[in-house]
């Protein structure tokens, strides 16, 4: 049975203009520097610069200069070094100004500001053409610069920001009516069609609080500790797990603080099972309906590891990199730590470049198991 999935939106990620950018420690000698200067890797901009003894100039390591030999080339941490050496900048990367992905998340972010800062219920937001405007740039190629900083579109963006405004304002909102307008949305038709991504529910039952809600769920054990399951009408909407139950179950409440929670449902025990079937087995997948809740980008996070294959990984630069958003590794990371759903959603299978474990929400431990028995 294929998973069905039912999707929430909530803001964008802000733009991580130094996502994809390596420690320090990553160019700490002088060969680590040499090879990223041979590969001309942006990612080592603004880490340090090289200087080449026969044109007196200092470079980026992305400078598209021909290469110089190894005899010719001095390594130097800042601007300041190079220049108190006697050397002056490159005209043609200018290691003295931004770079360009600095330049461009600058762009963005200004970009993001005047989305946030418009009226939404005015004429004032800004379209996609105003918003290139203001960054000097033409609308194909500021949508283009747009989504590769922060991974969504211009208007997905805007959507978010228009979602979380009505969540924000829903509760303390004198009617249904006036949050909608107040939020920014300028029909009713659309409103509706939208609020259940948006909101997972009724309007109206969100702006009490989400007190109409049922969510069942069942707490147990399996070869990895404690494992709660819960779900809407909808499908699963959490798998947690973990070494304390009582602690698995307020993290339920307070992701859903006035649902109506019911455990113990005979019936239920067998969505309960399958999911512990999962956890024991990882290849075999879920086949049971899941209701995911999570951003646009999440979301796109998301379905790119339910395509990474049992027994395989990827490292969060490759999924960046899949999902059109090369720079956005700091963001997907994020994502990756908001999963909800253990092995459902399999965040284990996302690795670091040099194949290294890293942090898992539920203990690398946990994640380490789960690769060797996919392994198997």
């Amino acid at each position: 049975m294929a998973t069905v999935f039912h999707m929430r939106f909530a803001r964008s990620p802000a733009p991580p203009p130094s996502a994809a950018m390596p420690a320090p420690a990553d160019y700490a000698d002088d060969e680590a520097r040499l090879a990223a200067v041979r590969a001309r890797d942006a990612r080592a901009d603004g880490q340090f610069v090289y200087s080449v003894k026969t044109t007196g100039v200092y470079c980026r390591p992305s400078c598209a200069a021909r290469p110089a030999k190894r005899e010719n080339l001095a390594f130097h941490d800042t601007c300041a070094q190079a220049e108190a050496a006697g050397f002056r900048p490159c005209k043609r990367c200018q290691p003295d100004q931004a770079s360009q992905a600095e330049r461009r998340a600058a762009l963005v972010a200004a970009a993001c500001r005047a989305i946030d800062a418009a009226d939404p219920a005015g004429s004032s937001v800004p379209d996609l053409a105003a918003l290139a405007a203001g960054a000097g740039l033409s609308r194909f190629h500021f949508h283009r610069v747009f989504k590769e900083v922060t991974g969504v579109t211009p208007r997905a963006y805007a959507q978010a920001r228009r979602a979380e405004r009505l969540r924000a304002g829903l509760p303390g909102s004198g009617s249904v009516t006036a949050a909608m307008y107040d939020a920014g949305y300028n029909s009713s038709g659309r409103f509706y069609a939208e609020s259940q991504q948006v909101l997972g529910m009724q309007p109206a039952d969100y702006r009490d609080g989400g007190s109409g809600s049922v969510i069942r769920f069942a707490v147990g054990a399996c070869s990895l500790g404690s494992i709660l399951v819960a779900a809407t009408p909808k499908g699963v909407c959490a798998i947690l797990l973990g070494d304390d139950p009582d602690a698995l179950l307020q993290d339920l409440q307070d992701r859903f603080p006035k649902a109506e929670l019911k455990g113990g449902e005979r019936d239920f025990e067998q969505w309960m099972a399958q999911v512990v079937g999962l956890v024991e087995a990882p290849a075999q997948g879920l086949a049971l309906p899941l209701d995911v809740r999570g951003t646009a980008f999440q979301q796109r996070v998301w379905e790119a590891l339910r395509a990474i294959p049992p027994g395989s990984t990827a490292s969060y630069a490759e999924i960046a990199r899949r999902i059109g958003a090369p720079k956005a590794v700091r963001a997907v990371a994020q994502a990756c730590a908001a999963n909800a759903l253990a092995v459902a959603i399999p965040c284990h299978r996302v690795v670091k470049s040099d194949g290294a474990l890293s942090g898992y929400r539920w203990g690398v431990e946990r994640k380490r198991k789960l690769l060797q028995r996919e392994a198997a």
